[in-house]
């Protein structure tokens, strides 16, 4: 009985062996194609033997695997390119009608520093065309580039609208990792450095582009306007007028730490002295009209700045200001609508019908420039639009020529 088991499963054995073989034979020769069997007519039996194993076991190990359970495929999903370390991505500008084009300045060594180059974006409106028009500069915060600064204000599209043309220096990330303007050094409060340098490119810019030399303005975000009302001041005869947003106080640090301490503090007493400083050293100093917009809110430069400026600028601005107090007005906030915004107040001084000095203090407001583009770092779309506000200012601002030169 066990013999006559054993010799039919024997014969199984060989009947399935034979028909493995079968459709190895049958695989092997489907895999070599026609050119192949026309070629190969009659294989030697070892061949084919050899042929048969790789078969037999190739569908073997094809069998094994559909009897597993399905994979998902070892394939990586696609993903989205991200911008190298180290490297922001690049800003999308609007499309105007106008020329926007990237250039570079250098400044040679003197006996006062040396050499410097420093890149600039400016904006030339479409209707500049045979007309001299003016000119405002825009000086970025830290952590941001011209373009960034360009994008979150979006003056290039007021300037369009309105005519004028705008320079947007750059500081370099070699000169301050964060491309921070450094405001709280001395020898940029003297009107050396970055101050120097960037008076020189708008002389350059200026002529090259034939634009109204007693129509150039100077407006700032943070460090930024930290900078540019130390060019308006060091400046007169070429700054017609300046819009500082979120400014600090000026000329009361001499380091980064006492100038993180005024961002914070102010500079209680001292920026009475520092601005009577100023006015003892510029005897024939005309004036520097100025628009001031702080954030009530703001916890990087703290609205306590926004009084010592207005403080000081009453003190440099006082032979002209004609009327013996300011005039104030409200404005109401809006959370709905086209255009919302936050509740603002303004304290206007006066030199005869033209203002001289505007301090705008904004409700709900932190660090970020007040209108502007939403989704932009340091920028918020709740208005009252401070790019806005700033040309109306501007617009009323004209500098009389033959003001002498004060450094």
């Amino acid at each position: 009985m066990t013999k006559s088991l054993a010799s039919l499963w024997l014969k199984s054995v060989r009947r399935v062996s034979k028909a493995q073989q079968a459709q190895g034979q049958k695989f092997f020769k489907s895999l070599l194609g026609s050119a192949a069997r026309v070629s190969v007519a009659k294989p030697a039996k070892a061949v084919k033997k050899a042929a048969v194993k790789v078969a037999a076991k190739t569908i073997r190990s094809a069998v094994r695997k559909t009897s597993r359970t399905p994979q998902a495929p070892l394939v990586k999903p696609l993903r989205k390119p991200q911008p190298s370390p180290g490297r922001t991505p690049a800003v999308t500008l609007p499309m105007l009608h106008g020329s926007w084009k990237k250039s570079f300045f250098s400044l040679p060594a003197s006996a006062l520093g040396p050499g410097r180059r420093m890149m600039y974006w400016l904006y030339l409106p479409s209707s500049m065309a045979g007309a001299q028009c003016p000119l405002v500069v825009m000086l970025h915060g830290c952590k941001q580039t011209a373009s960034d600064f360009a994008a979150s204000t979006r003056m290039n599209e007021l300037a369009e609208r309105k005519g004028f043309a705008v320079l947007y220096p750059q500081q370099s990330s070699s000169a301050d990792a964060n491309r921070c303007w450094h405001w709280y050094r001395r020898a940029t409060q003297q009107g050396h450095a970055d101050v120097q340098l960037i008076a020189a490119m708008i002389g350059q810019v200026r002529a090259r582009c034939q634009l109204d030399p007693s129509r150039i303005y100077v407006a700032g975000l943070s460090a930024g306007a930290g900078l540019a009302a130390i060019l308006a001041l060091r400046h007169p005869h070429l700054i017609a007028a300046a819009g500082l947003h979120s400014a600090p106080v000026f000329g009361t640090s001499d380091s980064p730490m006492s100038g993180f301490q005024a961002m914070q503090q102010g500079s209680s007493l001292h920026h009475q002295a520092a601005m009577g400083e100023f006015t003892e050293d510029q005897a024939h100093f005309p004036g520097m009209p100025v628009l001031l917009i702080h954030g009530k809110d703001d916890p990087v430069v703290r609205r306590v700045n926004l009084d010592h400026l207005t403080a000081q600028f009453s003190l440099v601005n006082a032979p002209w200001i004609t009327s013996a107090k300011p005039v104030l007005r409200s404005y109401a906030g809006r959370s709905k609508g086209r255009s919302p915004r936050n509740a603002y107040k303004t304290a206007t001084y006066y030199a005869g019908r033209k203002p001289m000095l505007v301090k705008c203090e904004i409700d709900q407001l932190a660090h970020a420039w007040s209108g502007g583009e939403g989704g932009q770092d340091y920028s918020t779309p709740e208005g009252p639009d401070a790019t806005l506000l700033m040309w109306n200012f501007f617009a009323r601002q004209q500098r009389l020529l033959s003001v002498p030169k004060a450094i």
